[in-house]
């Protein structure tokens, strides 16, 4: 089967790039690219960069407009807050359509595991840049070291936005790459990993003192600071 229809709902700043690349592959590969959003300017200026984009204004609120368009589609795009997701991959299951996300599996999305399977579609969360790249990079190491029969005994990953240095204009050599809001509650539950063999747990509201620093050879100094709940990747990446 040709899956030549794809649709994806919400055309915010995070799928700049990624408008881009659909929007060029389309057009080589003859595909119906469809992008539909409640905010109308930001559509007409998608529409501006790339005119073979199919566009539609919807109200993200009623939802019985985004089952029309899912129904004429093949493969569905999420770039909905994380907790939109499950709304539509309910009528994903309902007219049998793949969906795609960038957001973290949710305890909703897990539950449909079984009638996802059923259907012998996929679902497919967590490929964006993180959490998305973070895995397939921290993979790539991970089965290389195996492979070379190394022992692994520790592993970190630090993932972020950088400034150019073009445009690194302010005292806080910062500049928000990601939802502001949720640059915010990120900082707002506790962090949970192991270090030294030792379960270590540090409270949101000491989040960004306990920090990390380090050197990239080449770009300088960076400082990181320990995100959410670690221990659940300990068995996805096998490092029991």
């Amino acid at each position: 089967m040709k899956y030549s229809r794809i649709l994806q709902i919400g055309a915010g700043r995070s799928a700049s790039a990624m408008i881009s690349y659909l929007a060029q592959s389309a057009q080589e590969n003859n595909w119906t690219y469809t992008i539909i959003d409640s905010n109308e300017s930001m559509l007409q200026e998608v529409k501006l960069q790339h005119p073979y984009i199919e566009t539609g204004l919807l109200n993200s609120k009623k939802n019985d407009g985004w089952a029309k368009y899912i129904a004429n589609h093949d493969v569905v795009i999420s770039m909905l807050p994380a907790f939109m997701h499950p709304q539509v991959a309910k009528y994903c299951l309902v007219h049998n359509k793949h969906l795609f996300t960038a957001s973290y599996v949710s305890h909703e999305m897990r539950l449909m595991q079984k009638d996802v399977e059923q259907k012998g579609l996929l679902f497919l969360n967590e490929c964006g840049l993180d959490p998305g790249l973070d895995h397939m990079s921290a993979m790539k190491i991970i089965d290389e070291l195996k492979q070379k029969g190394a022992e692994i005994t520790a592993f970190e990953s630090f993932c972020g936005g950088l400034v150019a240095p073009e445009s690194d204009n302010n005292p806080w050599n910062y500049k928000f790459s990601w939802n502001p809001r949720n640059v915010v509650l990120a900082g707002q539950g506790m962090s949970t990993f192991i270090h030294g063999g030792h379960f270590k747990i540090i409270p949101y509201h000491r989040l960004f003192e306990r920090t990390d620093h380090f050197e990239i050879p080449g770009y300088g100094q960076f400082e990181g600071y320990a995100n959410r709940d670690s221990l659940l990747y300990q068995s996805l990446y096998q490092l029991e």
